[in-house]
C-alpha cells in the first residue's frame, strides 16, 4: 500500500455486488470438452472404406497412453557399444527438442528400444526415425515400417549371410 493512500472500506454484505468480470472462456475453464468419437469432433471415420496405409495411420494417431517399440539399425554396418549408445542418446535429445518425450535404449548392436510417454506423438516419431540414416526398420506393436522400396529385414539379413558365405569360400 502506498503511503498516504486512502483505504476503502469493504462491507461484509456483498449480495448487491454484480460480478461481471468473467467471460465465457473463464466460465468454461476446466470443463471437459467432449469432441465426439472422431479426432476432429465429427463422426468416427469409416474404417471399412480406408486403404491399409490410412487405416494404420488412423489407428496409430488414436494412441494416447504410453507406448514402446523397437528400431532395427541398418544391417551390415559394424558398430561398437559406444556407437549404439551414442545413437540412442542423440535421438533422445533431438526428439526432446521437438517436444516428443521419447527415450531410446540400446538392446544390442543392431536394435534400439524406445519408450514414449504420449502415444499420440508416434507419427512424429516414425517420421523422425525413418529419416535417420542409421535406422532401417521401425516397429510398434505388430506394425513394421520401412522406407518405401526397402525389402523386409529378413531378406536383407539373408543376403548379407550369403555374401559372407561367398567371401569365406573365396578366401580358402
Amino acid at each position: 500500500m502506498a503511503l498516504g493512500a486512502k483505504r476503502l472500506p469493504i462491507p461484509d454484505d456483498l449480495r448487491d455486488v454484480v460480478d461481471d468480470e468473467e467471460d465465457d472462456e473463464w466460465r468454461s475453464w476446466g470443463a471437459s470438452h467432449s469432441r465426439g468419437p472422431g479426432r476432429g469432433g465429427g463422426p468416427p471415420p469409416d474404417l471399412s472404406r480406408m486403404d491399409p496405409a490410412a487405416l494404420q495411420a488412423e489407428l496409430l494417431h488414436g494412441q494416447t497412453g504410453p507406448s514402446f517399440g523397437f528400431v532395427k539399425l541398418r544391417p551390415g554396418t559394424p558398430r561398437s557399444r559406444e556407437d549404439v549408445v551414442g545413437i540412442a542418446t542423440r535421438w533422445s535429445n533431438v526428439l526432446r527438442t521437438g517436444s516428443v518425450e521419447a527415450k531410446f535404449v540400446a538392446v544390442d548392436f543392431g536394435t534400439l528400444m524406445f519408450t514414449m510417454e504420449k502415444g499420440r506423438d508416434v507419427l512424429e516419431m516414425k517420421e523422425f526415425i525413418l529419416s535417420q540414416t542409421e535406422a532401417y526398420e521401425f516397429k510398434i506393436g505388430d506394425q513394421v515400417f520401412r522406407r518405401p522400396g526397402d525389402p523386409p529385414l529378413d531378406q536383407v539379413l539373408d543376403k548379407l549371410q550369403k555374401q559372407k558365405g561367398h567371401k569365406s569360400k573365396e578366401e580358402l
